[in-house]
């Protein structure tokens, strides 16, 4: 448990004043709400190009891009960021990636969800199992795949969605930066609390609890220590086991 830090707390008003406060707010969070429902529906509509017929590596050796589709007809891709070699990989991709352990909700959708590396496969599923990472990994070590889809070797994460068509696989949508935040709960679940993420750049109320940027976030030790083969969290709360 955090200690408090501050004794800084909203104002405490009635109830109604509290309802009304509230009813302002939901005004914009339904507004928010029907935007995102626009930029989908616009996102729907984009274009896409097709790709050359790249080849992965998997945990059974070279695999087909589409054949990572496991039979399925879309494909999102989180691409982990990645230095050959090290001890430890990014912590915003170990600690983003290692919240998706139930992806089987993709398969009404005739979906698959899948972390592509740069780094050599015998590294990466490692590091899958050292971090307790639950997804399915593959690696763009001998291929260009990466870099084509602007996650190059050294350089950043992101998020790229594919479509197959038969023997065929176009790319139809790309994220990096915070535009994962959207594939994320963990950000709208802090979003939700009176204090937020309690980061420096954020607009909050004098007062309020301010850490340095990214110093909340979980580093790969973290995730490692909470949920990889002797973690220690508590099934549904992350907590410490007594």
């Amino acid at each position: 448990m955090t200690e408090q830090t501050t004794k800084a707390l909203p104002p405490v008003v009635d109830q109604q004043t509290w309802q009304a406060a509230l009813d302002e707010l939901r005004i914009r969070e339904k507004a928010a709400t029907r935007e995102l429902d626009a930029i989908a529906a616009q996102r729907r509509r984009l274009p896409m190009v097709e790709l050359p017929d790249y080849t992965l590596i998997g945990p059974g050796g070279p695999v087909r891009l589409v054949d990572v589709f496991d039979g399925r007809s879309q494909l999102i891709v989180y691409h982990h960021m990645w230095s050959d070699g090290a001890e430890w990989q990014c912590g915003g991709c170990t600690g983003l990636t290692s919240q998706w352990a139930r992806l089987g909700f993709l398969e009404p959708y005739d979906a698959r969800f899948v972390i592509v590396t740069n780094g050599p496969i015998e590294e990466a599923l490692a590091y899958k199992t050292k971090v307790g990472n639950k997804m399915d990994w593959y690696s763009s070590s001998e291929s260009s795949f990466g870099a084509d889809v602007d996650a190059p070797p050294g350089g950043e994460f992101g998020v790229n969605v594919f479509l197959r068509d038969g023997d065929k696989v176009y790319r139809t949508w790309h994220t990096t930066g915070r535009g994962t935040e959207q594939l994320s709960y963990t950000f709208a679940l802090i979003d939700t609390l009176p204090w937020g993420r309690q980061e420096e750049w954020q607009d909050s109320p004098d007062g309020w609890p301010k850490s340095p940027t990214y110093s909340k976030w979980l580093d790969s030790p973290d995730v490692a220590r909470l949920y990889g083969p002797n973690g220690d969290a508590v099934a549904g709360t992350g907590g410490k086991s007594s």
